[in-house]
C-alpha cells in the first residue's frame, strides 16, 4: 500500500506521516531529506528531480511487498499523478491524504515558530508558505485538519479514516 501525504509546510504532515511509519513499520520517504542530500553532493534542484528519487525508490519498495509512506507537499496535478501511476504500475492500493490546518493564526504560529529536523535544512518563511503554488485536488482525498487538535488526535483522525486499530 502507498500512503501519501500531501500539504503546505507546517500543517503537521511530517509529524503525521512519520507517526503512521513507526506504527506500520513502513518505509518512510520524505521528499525534503532527499532533495535536502542532493543539494549536499552538489546538485542543483530546480524541478522534480527528488519526487523522482522517490518514485523510484517507492516503487522498489512497494515491488518487495512493503508499505510506503510518502512525505511530500505534492502541490501539482502532474506529481499526484505520479505518485498514483506508482501504486497503479504495480497493481497496488494507494491512498492520498491532504493534511490542512484551517485555523489560518495556528498555521502562521507553526510555521514562525518550529524548528528544522534535518540538519542544514532552511525551513520555509510564512510568506514563502503562503504564497506557495498549490492547485486544488481532481480527487477527493482524505483530508486530516490538525488545527485545534493534538497530535494525538489527528492521529487517532487519520487511523480512523484508514480504518486502522489503535496502537
Amino acid at each position: 500500500m502507498l500512503y501519501l501525504f500531501s500539504g503546505l509546510p507546517g500543517t503537521g504532515k511530517s509529524t503525521l506521516s512519520s507517526a503512521l511509519a513507526r506504527e506500520l513499520r513502513a518505509v518512510y520517504l520524505r521528499v525534503d531529506i532527499v532533495e535536502h542530500a542532493m543539494q549536499d553532493a552538489g546538485m542543483r534542484i530546480d524541478g522534480p528531480e527528488g519526487y523522482m528519487v522517490c518514485y523510484a525508490i517507492a516503487e522498489q519498495n512497494l515491488r518487495l511487498g512493503l508499505d510506503v509512506i510518502a512525505d511530500t507537499v505534492n502541490p501539482i496535478q502532474a506529481t499526484r499523478q505520479a505518485w498514483r501511476h506508482v501504486a497503479e504500475s504495480q497493481q497496488l492500493p494507494f491512498v492520498e491524504i491532504e493534511v490542512v490546518c484551517s485555523d489560518r493564526s495556528e498555521h502562521r504560529r507553526r510555521v514562525e515558530t518550529r524548528s528544522t529536523d534535518i540538519p542544514g535544512f532552511v525551513l520555509p518563511t510564512w510568506e514563502q508558505v503562503e504564497n506557495r503554488y498549490y492547485e486544488i485536488w481532481d480527487r477527493d482525498p482524505i483530508v486530516i485538519d490538525t488545527a485545534n487538535q493534538t497530535v494525538d488526535q489527528s492521529l487517532e483522525s487519520l487511523r480512523e479514516r484508514l480504518g486502522l486499530r489503535s496502537t
